[in-house]
């Protein structure tokens, strides 16, 4: 036992790097992206510590020069999903009776090796793997990945100070114990920052996990298990298995010792796990914690009062930064009449100055989409609102794979507030905007409210304070993150938890004290320090 009550160090929010010109975080990230695409990756399979090589071996390229291959990776088939279960289990009593100090040490630790030596390593293959800017991936692979880490780690310790109240001669007692069986981690492309935190914050919490993470950002993913190794992550705690997701789920899903599931990823798979968790219920050892953030339709809504510089300004950053492949990009506007042709010669003129290639040129605005599939469901929308009655293309609209996989940054403007481009999440460079008459403000915002399945984010812009109340009250459940005079983008850890609602899932707030209170199981402990010898109590008594 620990002799002393520590002070977890106060967690700070990362500063972030701007890499201009002559700096020189900018002239070592640019050496260590040469570096990096200059080698050939080699990714296992890690359970229980050790490198596991299968015979089923896919690639990781550039998704804006797919011909170029980062990395060749080993797929975890039904054995290697099995021994990760089991690894997981077999480290699970060691894990969870670690001082809390040490187990708080472990992440710590990792978090300075991120923003420290690491740095650069983890944003070069974020880059190069996932097609990011350096100013996203400053954001993403190093400043949010370290926010997670440390801040993870001070909202366990506000956790374990939550504690009851006691009375004389009683001692009351809440312990956190980690959940009863193992956590399933699934995690997604477009963060590196989400895949490092999914596994993370159950294992924070003394859980053990089976982490699937998404082949198109196995690399960056891959370093940050690396980096957990060097911080001293004891083996079998976090194990790394790039596999199918149905044969995870076929596998590791229905495994009666699964207790939480941490996913971020579309709605459709989320819903169908969920379906299957509900199918198996009855074979679970304790009822699965699940915890999962999907997908959005994520809007802007101009009031008259409104100024179109800066709306536009929200537009075309909120939809266009990392190829709108993000749950919270701005993907629908609704501009009033009286300002739609000052926003709209904003929105032309500013993205037709946005440059689309290869991220390793620093003066790319946007890279490419993550891979074919994306491409093809992207342009897909594209091609549909180019051929209707009902729209039209104001900026962009044109493609190309034949080198990467790259969209050019496109409006559409619609006559149909519920177009199938107003409704529908595309997660790509997309902006469809609708302009309605000053006189249809109700209306329209109930258009807002209730054209998607949605509630992820969504951001008002207005001068008008009356007006910000009423447009704040009648979109109250149309957005977990909400923004006045910003766009829906851009939430940082600590200051805006992120998560949505209805279809965008069940809102436990990533980066958040909610969010870590799932992985734990709480007891209850009563000592009594003057247990009585009496049976009877008073009002028995005769009168």
């Amino acid at each position: 036992m620990s002799n002393g009550i520590f002070k977890i160090p106060t967690p700070k929010n990362e500063p972030g790097n701007t890499y201009a010109p002559g700096t020189k975080e900018r002239e070592t990230l640019k050496t260590e992206l040469n570096r990096q695409s200059d080698i050939l990756v080699d990714i296992p399979v890690i359970i229980n510590g050790e490198n596991i090589k299968t015979d089923t071996v896919k690639q990781v390229v550039m998704p804006h020069d797919h011909q170029h291959v980062l990395a060749n990776f080993s797929q975890a088939g039904e054995k290697e999903l099995r021994d990760a279960v089991e690894a997981a289990m077999a480290a699970k009593e060691s894990w969870a009776n670690m001082p809390w100090e040490h187990r708080a040490s472990i992440f710590l630790k990792a978090a300075d090796l991120i923003s420290g030596p690491y740095r650069d390593v983890m944003n070069a293959a974020t880059m190069l793997g996932q097609s990011k800017t350096a100013y996203q991936t400053e954001i993403d692979a190093a400043q949010e990945l370290a926010d997670f880490l440390r801040f993870g780690v001070d909202y366990a310790n506000q956790i374990y100070q939550i504690q009851p109240e006691s009375v004389k001669n009683i001692w009351n007692r809440l312990e956190y114990r980690p959940l009863d069986g193992f956590v399933l981690a699934i995690s997604p492309f477009n963060f590196t920052a989400i895949g490092g935190n999914l596994p993370s914050a159950p294992a924070i919490m003394g859980n053990v996990v089976v982490w699937k993470p998404a082949t198109t950002a196995l690399l960056s993913n891959y370093y940050f298990m690396r980096i957990l190794e060097e911080a001293g992550l004891p083996k079998g705690v976090i194990n790394f298995v790039p596999s199918r997701g149905s044969q995870v789920s076929e596998v590791v899903l229905t495994d009666p010792r699964m207790s939480g599931f941490h996913f971020t990823g579309s709605t459709s798979t989320f819903q169908t796990i969920w379906k299957t968790v509900g199918e198996n219920i009855a074979n679970y050892k304790s009822y699965p914690r699940l915890v999962g953030e999907t997908g959005g339709k994520d809007f802007v809504f101009a009031h008259e009062t409104a100024q179109a510089d800066k709306v536009a300004a929200g537009l075309v950053r909120g939809a266009f930064e990392y190829q709108g492949q993000k749950c919270s990009a701005a993907s629908r506007a609704y501009i009033p009449a009286s300002m739609w042709e000052e926003v709209k010669a904003g929105v032309v003129e500013e993205t037709a100055k946005l440059k689309v290639g290869d991220i390793q040129d620093f003066t790319n605005f946007m890279g490419a989409v993550i891979d074919k599939t994306a491409f093809d469901s992207i342009t897909s929308y594209i091609d549909y609102a180019a051929a209707s009655e009902e729209a039209e293309i104001i900026a962009g609209g044109t493609y190309d794979d034949s080198v990467g996989y790259f969209v050019q940054p496109t409006i559409i403007v619609t006559t149909n507030p519920n177009f199938k481009t107003m409704v529908e999440e595309i997660f790509g460079p997309v902006l469809t905007i609708y302009v309605y008459e000053n006189d249809k403000l109700e209306e329209t915002l109930t258009a807002v409210d209730t054209a998607s399945m949605y509630a992820l984010t969504g951001a008002i812009f207005a001068q008008d304070r009356q007006a910000i109340m009423h447009l704040e009250r009648r979109l109250s459940g149309a957005a977990g993150n909400f923004y006045i005079n910003d766009k829906p983008t851009g939430a940082v850890i600590n200051q805006q938890p992120f998560g949505g609602s209805r279809g965008s899932g069940t809102n436990d707030k990533a980066g958040s004290v909610f969010n870590m209170i799932r992985w734990t199981s709480p007891r209850i402990i009563k000592e009594n320090f003057t247990p009585t010898t009496e049976i009877a109590y008073p009002f028995m008594d005769a009168e």
